[in-house]
């Protein structure tokens, strides 16, 4: 059986840290691992991007004083690769020891770097300390599931679950309990969801329920979105659907991916326990 070469990532694997620049440590894995498996089309029925935020940024000034600074990467969804975190992680800390003219230096060999292991174009910022005040701790904005006192006897992700009544709506619902595990490790992946939609009303305890049963799930952030976008799309049939999580961050950096069939993604919304 294909495993598309996960067995290759060093993700999982004891390994040390470069201590000069070196982009050959990115690692790519081919989005099809996860869209295969839950059948989606060829031609996605979504649009969007993985939102990356890097804090533990630094490089060297041509005098060998250490930099610092934070790093936003947006990975288009029709990329054929996702980047393995484990692997940006190595790639950004061989950075720590090397020089460089600039920030802008820094940045331009960010951007081709990512882009080249992603398979198409990154659009990237790189926050110098003195714009650090500028980026602001915000919240998801719609009507809180978490509060719902349901009864869990079962975490298997079961999509036929996803139910709706007759009544039309557009509303946006949001919970801070999704968890699922990484693919390879099994490590806890934390984060918070929105749904955004029009259409029949979902049946809210039942959305509560199927989000938390990912809590044993082993998954990658993007393809966890991505699934959880298309068990809505199939089963509930919403004219409009937009599926935005933002996880938590594990070695300085989080991922936050965005799904959407009618809207264009939203301004970065780091919350409180990123």
């Amino acid at each position: 059986m294909d495993n598309f070469g996960l067995d290759k990532l060093t993700l999982g694997k004891a390994v040390g840290y470069a201590d000069k620049y070196d982009p050959s440590l990115l690692q790519a894995v081919e989005r099809r691992l996860s869209r295969e498996q839950i059948n989606l089309p060829k031609e996605l029925p979504f649009s969007g991007v993985d939102i990356w935020n890097g804090y533990e940024v630094s490089w060297l000034n041509k005098k060998g004083k250490p930099l610092i600074g934070i790093l936003r990467c947006h990975v288009p969804v029709t990329s054929p690769n996702l980047i393995e975190s484990k692997s940006f992680k190595l790639y950004l800390n061989s950075f720590n020891q090397t020089s460089f003219d600039s920030l802008s230096s820094v940045k331009a060999a960010m951007q081709e770097d990512l882009s080249r292991c992603a398979g198409e174009q990154v659009a990237l910022e790189l926050f110098d300390f003195a714009s650090f005040k500028s980026l602001k701790i915000s919240t998801l904005e719609g009507d809180l599931l978490d509060d719902l006192d349901v009864t869990i006897s079962n975490y298997d992700i079961r999509p036929e679950s996803l139910t709706t009544s007759n009544e039309m709506v557009e509303e946006t619902l949001v919970s801070h309990l999704l968890k699922s595990n990484c693919l390879i490790t099994h490590q806890p992946d934390w984060g918070s969801i929105l749904i955004k939609y029009k259409g029949h009303k979902l049946d809210h305890e039942a959305l509560l329920k199927y989000l938390i049963s990912f809590r044993q799930h082993n998954e990658f952030h993007e393809q966890c979105v991505e699934r959880i976008f298309y068990d809505i799309l199939t089963h509930c049939k919403p004219e409009k659907l937009t599926v935005y999580a933002r996880y938590t961050r594990r070695g300085g950096l989080d991922i936050n991916p965005f799904r959407s069939n009618f809207e264009a993604p939203y301004g970065d919304k780091r919350l409180a326990r990123q």
